[in-house]
């Protein structure tokens, strides 16, 4: 099955710069909820994942206490706490779904490494239940 069927595109998605500020990065995190945001550069490719974890780690570290000092870091600062695995357009499911047990998304790029948007673990969960669901009408 393709993944595309599963894919959150880029243009319906919130993601953040590597060059844009930890602040604005934090700031779009907390208005929508999320714990994890993708990070690109402005040729579109993915960079890395940061969770509400690295934010922490990096003001701890760079002993940040006040919000306003997070506007003279840039998002590219903080450096890969935790390894977040990206697929190709072109993945099996069966590698989303290994994926997923780990992480809240899986970014998806093109043949290009470009970002093109995510998959999340709570659509790749409604698919496994959906197909199980299946599976057990079919065999009862």
């Amino acid at each position: 099955m393709n993944i595309l069927k599963f894919l959150k595109p880029k243009a319906v998605i919130d993601y953040v710069y590597d060059d844009c500020t930890v602040r604005q990065a934090i700031e779009k995190m907390r208005a929508h909820g999320f714990t994890a945001i993708p990070v690109i550069n402005r040729q579109g490719e993915y960079v890395k994942t940061l969770a509400e974890g690295d934010f922490l780690y990096f003001m701890l570290d760079n002993s940040i206490f006040d919000i306003r000092d997070l506007e003279r870091h840039s998002i590219s600062d903080i450096p890969k706490r935790v390894r977040s695995s990206t697929v190709s357009v072109t993945a099996a499911v069966d590698e989303l779904v290994l994926l997923a047990m780990n992480q809240n998304f899986v970014p998806v790029t093109d043949d290009r490494k470009i970002f093109i948007g995510i998959v999340t673990r709570s659509d790749i969960l409604k698919y496994c239940h959906d197909h199980l669901k299946d599976s057990e009408q079919q065999s009862g």
